[in-house]
């Protein structure tokens, strides 16, 4: 079963920030650039102030770019002991308060103490009243994170989670690993998960099956382990199963899981955002190799996430 796309459950806010409308006179000058395109100046953001700053990221202003790309600027302060990379999910809704795009922007290694100022290019926005607000914010140690628009780690593993499926309360989610790195990396059984909350604190009362058919035998029988060697660009996977049942108890959500990919590897942090319900279990199927393989770069893997072909196998 190919985990493709995760559905996301977000409580929306009503209260938002302007974004300025391109294509208006400068708010200083009241003139217009003289290469002929409309400029507009940054103005301070306005709404609910839990929808300007959000844990450890803060919206400066709102403006314009070259018409008719939006722009917000944003900074991150970093208030642990050691550097975090920071995720921020954003959200853009137009005058009617739907929401039209939801952008997002990693900040990696953000130094203990530090704060780094960015700017969030939204590109073309549906209305001149268009309005943006911080979504979610995911913040994981620099050390553990795995992006793939980062640079290869030390260990020459990417780890990655694809949007995931979700069907009758039956969902799942590719945890994929990429050799980004110049030397064969050889694998087999399971990864080996710790999951974790929004405080990154180990959850406990969940217990993580080898295998998935306890779950669900919707995707065939388990397969065994088997070893698996990845030469440089080439890509494993393993899915992740549960069914997000509520019963009696509360729900359990796991926005963060630590992966261990084999025995004394570098751990790494994926945000999957896992909705277990009241079941109390998650099934973890075996590393197997993936038939689609993407060119491997100094900085890293390239192709981005790589996705399942039906049927492939290890070796």
């Amino acid at each position: 079963m190919r985990p493709a796309a995760l559905l996301a459950a977000c409580a929306l806010a009503a209260s938002t920030v302007l974004v300025a409308g391109c294509g208006s006179e400068n708010a200083a000058s009241g003139s217009r650039a003289a290469s002929g395109q409309p400029t507009c100046a940054s103005r301070p953001p306005t709404g609910d102030p839990a929808d300007l700053k959000r844990d450890g990221v803060t919206i400066l202003s709102q403006g314009c770019g070259p018409s008719p790309s939006a722009q917000t600027e944003f900074e991150v302060t970093n208030t642990e002991t050691e550097p975090f990379t920071y995720t921020i999910s954003f959200e853009v809704r137009n005058g009617s308060g739907e929401v039209t795009s939801n952008p997002h922007r990693t900040v990696a290694s953000v130094a203990a103490g530090q704060t780094v100022r960015k700017t969030l290019e939204l590109g073309e926005v549906p209305t001149a009243g268009a309005r943006v607000r911080i979504g979610k914010v995911r913040a994981v140690p620099a050390d553990e994170a795995s992006e793939v628009s980062g640079k290869c780690p030390p260990s020459g593993m990417r780890i990655t989670t694809d949007e995931g499926d979700a069907a009758m309360g039956l969902r799942a989610v590719g945890l994929h690993l990429a050799n980004c790195g110049t030397g064969v990396v050889k694998i087999n059984g399971y990864p080996r998960l710790q999951l974790l909350d929004e405080r990154r604190r180990p959850l406990t009362g969940v217990r993580i099956l080898d295998g998935t058919g306890a779950i669900s035998t919707a995707g065939g029988p388990d397969a065994p382990p088997r070893p698996v060697t990845l030469r440089p660009g080439e890509a494993a996977y393993a899915s992740l199963m549960w069914r997000n049942t509520t019963e009696s108890g509360a729900p359990v959500n796991v926005p963060y899981v630590r992966v261990t990919p084999k025995p004394g590897s570098p751990t790494a942090i994926v945000t999957p955002e896992l909705d277990l319900g009241t079941t109390g279990r998650l099934g973890v199927g075996p590393w197997t190799k993936d038939k689609v393989s993407r060119p491997a770069t100094p900085d890293g893997y390239s192709g981005g996430r790589p996705s399942r072909t039906p049927g492939s196998t290890g070796e």
